[in-house]
């Protein structure tokens, strides 16, 4: 049930942060619950990988690299899932950010 809840959340800030940027677009929310579920698999496969070999020049950036490595998950969910688009790496960069402040509050709230 708690696995079911996150992804609602995770959802819900993909739909709030896709209105606030206008380089990210969202076709309904069936599309962001879709995108959340496809984000969180990539993050759990290649985004696990990456981070693992990452983890040198994480430490020498004290931990700013994996912004980067979550900004190219975010732009492979995009490539692989048409009903989600980010314009480019910025624009991901930033839907990320917010996304996750977004996540955080509301995890506060529900959790």
């Amino acid at each position: 049930m708690e696995l079911i809840l996150k992804i609602l959340i995770n959802a819900v800030a993909v739909m709030g942060a896709a209105y606030l940027l206008s380089g990210v677009k969202v076709k309904s929310f069936g599309a962001a619950l879709a995108t959340a579920v496809v984000l969180a698999i990539v993050n759990a496969t290649v985004g696990s990988l990456l981070q693992f070999f990452a983890i040198p020049i994480t430490i020498i950036t004290l931990g700013l690299f994996s912004l980067v490595i979550y900004t190219f998950m975010i732009q492979l969910t995009s490539w692989i899932y048409k009903d989600f688009q980010v314009k480019n790496f910025w624009w991901a960069l930033a839907f990320g950010i917010l996304m996750s402040v977004i996540n955080g509050v509301l995890m506060k709230i529900v959790l």
